[in-house]
């Protein structure tokens, strides 16, 4: 465990998979946790769950790519749960697609979900961790954020932005002593993203997830879990030295 009771954390996108997973993993650290997402029905009931094993959740509905959507959501968690801590920006889109074949409303919504909602996020809750001189952000980026993969441009352009961003930040903010970090996530299963990724993939004859997975060293695919791990680390003090960094988790499949 990483000592983090007492820490109030935001988690985007965390109705679902490694969003879920994540919040799930900062409340059994002894956090209280507000989550957003954009399905504002799952969130509740994501929520109710996680209170199930002990611990204060919120949820709020809605859109990260919203400025609007974004403070006024920001506003109801931080009213519910105080000054945040932790902010972890999850939400995201995949949509496979060649860069030359993809529609121009694909292409925009990765990065007006991807890019465009950290933005607002830490926009919206950044401010106050500078002001009060501690917190740590962490942003979920990609493996694909550090090499490009055929079909998916869209979704690697806007990763490998989210790794720009988290690099920027962190020469900014670090001064006022809040760290700004990023996990890059490889093949994970068990996330709503994967399984939609999936089906087009298997429409086009294309590999599954557990056959791509015979390549990766570690011989299986990621889970929700394995990324939380990574999330509460940079999250804690035992991570106090870290800034502007990418993990990656993947198996080995990336490694730099």
């Amino acid at each position: 465990m990483y000592g983090l009771e007492g820490r109030r954390a935001i988690v985007t996108g965390a109705a679902y998979g490694i969003g879920k997973g994540i919040a799930a993993r900062l409340l059994a650290e002894g956090c209280e946790v507000g989550i957003l997402d954009l399905d504002g029905e799952a969130a509740e009931k994501t929520a109710a769950g996680l209170r199930e094993s002990g611990g204060k959740v919120v949820a709020a509905a809605g859109n990260v790519s919203s400025r609007s959507d974004v403070e006024a959501a920001v506003a109801k968690l931080t009213a519910a749960l105080g000054p945040i801590d932790i902010l972890v920006n999850n939400a995201g889109v995949l949509k496979v697609g060649k860069l030359l074949e993809a529609s121009e409303a694909d292409w925009r919504s990765h990065f007006a979900v991807n890019v465009d909602g950290l933005f607002y996020m830490t926009r919206a809750v950044a401010p106050q961790m500078v002001e009060r001189r501690k917190g740590a952000i962490v942003n979920i980026a990609s493996w694909m954020g550090k090499s490009g993969v055929a079909a998916y441009s869209a979704y690697c352009a806007s990763k490998f932005a989210i790794i720009g961003i988290t690099q920027s930040l962190a020469t900014e903010v670090g001064e006022h002593g809040v760290r700004v970090n990023a996990v890059g996530p490889g093949l994970i299963v068990d996330t709503k993203m994967r399984d939609e990724s999936e089906i087009k993939r298997k429409a086009e004859g294309l590999p599954s997830a557990f056959d791509r997975a015979r390549d990766i060293p570690l011989r299986r695919p990621g889970f929700p879990e394995d990324i939380a791990k990574a999330v509460a680390f940079l999250a804690s003090d035992e991570a106090s030295y870290i800034t502007g960094e990418t993990i990656s988790v993947t198996g080995g499949l990336w490694n730099d």
